[in-house]
């Protein structure tokens, strides 16, 4: 059988990195507490410190997303707008014929 990935929320991510903060608490001591890595807890405390919090990341994620979108929309508009610009030529040499 295999195992099953779990997902967690970015709040209880956020909650298991503060616990880190706590005095006396690991990483270790606070993976285990959680029934969770400690690869897994470092990963995530990581992360928060690279993006201030897990709203700038959810932010940057979607600002990531938002502008793959708007360059594959870019392309394709270029693409129309070359089309568009071989027809005016062709039927612009057409309309000058007698």
């Amino acid at each position: 059988m295999g195992q099953h990935r779990r997902n967690y929320t970015d709040d209880y991510k956020a909650a298991a990195v503060e616990r880190l903060y706590e005095p006396g608490a690991t990483q270790g001591s606070v993976a285990k507490e959680l029934g969770i890595t400690g690869t897994q807890l470092k990963t995530w405390r990581l992360e928060i410190e690279a993006f201030g919090s897990v709203e700038a990341k959810r932010r940057q994620q979607a600002d990531a997303a938002e502008l793959l979108r708007l360059r594959k929309d870019n392309k394709r508009l270029a693409e129309e707008v070359e089309i568009l610009h071989k027809a005016s030529a062709f039927f612009a040499a057409r309309a000058v014929k007698p």
